[in-house]
């Protein structure tokens, strides 16, 4: 990973707090426990699996845990419909946050181009 050296620098880590951290603002007071676990849970998978797969120490090990991250991104910003539709939070915010989430997808699916191997 060149001069990077903990996971804290990844700007992917970075934008990946920010949403966690936008997640429990935004459900914090949600009565619906199934949803914000669901929710909180997706959102963490994401920055969890960024730490993990950079602590590997391996590309290949980075990717195959960058490849989860997305998943659960998708997850995330799939839940901030249902978020929008059951009037949980108002149509921009939701609009706000599957915007970041998108950007954030858009910049692991950069790293893991960056990570392959050369042919």
């Amino acid at each position: 990973m060149g001069t990077i050296k903990n996971f804290e620098e990844l700007e992917i880590w970075q934008l990946a707090r920010e949403i966690v951290n936008l997640i429990y603002t935004d459900f914090r007071s949600s009565k619906d426990y199934t949803y914000k676990c669901q929710i909180s849970g997706a959102g963490i998978s994401i920055m969890n699996n960024i730490s993990e797969g950079f602590c590997r120490r391996s590309d290949a090990e980075f990717s195959q845990f960058l490849n989860i991250s997305k998943g659960s991104l998708g997850e995330v910003k799939s839940m901030y419909y249902i978020a929008e539709d059951q009037k949980y939070i108002s149509s921009e915010t939701a609009s706000e946050r599957r915007t970041k989430c998108q950007n954030l997808l858009n910049a692991i699916s950069g790293l893991m181009n960056y990570l392959k191997p050369s042919k």
